[in-house]
């Protein structure tokens, strides 16, 4: 298992995909206090903009955690799906799983490896975005802190990593990169429609990035339910692509 994930590490980096991650989660984790402070003044630029810029209340420390969140759940789960839609898919349809599995590797193993080093890869990412924004949040406006802060990262790490596990699954059950990427939009779209019903979205992974923003901001949220049900999709998600796997002829 710690070969495999080794070697999906390396694949990771030499591929430039940690770089893209990386790279792009920490542009948003800088930018987004910066958008907050901002946006008034982006406003007065519009023709007219200034009768609607006296409306905006003065920026706080509480919008740029909100642009911070939103930019990262909406880009973070399109990379999400990027990178995990054809790292089964492809390597089926190039071959190249029926050579590594020939080795005494379990597919089991194979599968798991390829989620770890994508949790390796977000989590580094994040740390880098979370970093960033912190320090600029601070330096705009005052610094979150630091326990809830840590929180809310973890929050999002965990939601992203829901997103991972589900493309993960469909990449596993297609033969093909653009098969595994429709169904994955298709199953993402499912949990967008469901978080957004009352009572029921309250315990699944939407609510965990808002809940995260409740609580940098020195807020109270419940995230327990929503942290439990995310993991449990993980599980769910990885243990169905195993069984997939398994029953494959490659």
């Amino acid at each position: 298992m710690s070969t495999a994930v080794r070697k999906e590490l390396l694949e990771v980096i030499r591929s430039h995909r940690l770089t893209i991650v990386g790279s792009v989660l920490l542009l948003f984790g800088l930018l987004s206090p910066a958008l907050a402070k901002l946006t008034p003044e982006i406003v007065r630029l519009v023709p007219g903009g200034d009768a609607l810029a006296t409306l905006i209340p003065e920026p706080t420390m509480a919008d740029a955690v909100g642009q911070y969140v939103k930019n990262i759940t909406q880009f973070g789960a399109i990379l999400a799906l990027l990178l995990a839609m054809g790292m089964v898919a492809q390597e089926k349809d190039k071959g190249t799983a029926a050579l590594v599995l020939v080795k005494p590797l379990s597919r089991t193993a194979f599968l798991l490896a390829k989620f770890v080093a994508l949790a390796i890869a977000f989590a580094g990412s994040l740390a880098l975005a979370g970093g960033g924004c912190y320090l600029y949040t601070a330096l705009l406006f005052e610094p979150p802190a630091l326990g809830p802060w840590l929180a809310l990262n973890g929050l999002l790490l965990l939601f992203l990593l829901v997103y991972a596990a589900v493309t993960l699954l469909c990449s596993t059950l297609a033969r093909s990169t653009l098969v595994a990427g429709g169904l994955a939009f298709g199953a993402v779209v499912l949990l967008g429609a469901l978080g957004a019903i009352p009572r029921i979205g309250d315990s699944l992974p939407a609510r965990l990035p808002s809940c995260g923003a409740t609580l940098a901001t020195g807020g109270n949220c419940s995230w327990g339910p929503g942290a439990a049900v995310s993991a449990g999709l993980i599980a769910l998600a990885l243990g169905l692509a195993c069984l997939a796997l398994e029953r494959q002829e490659l």
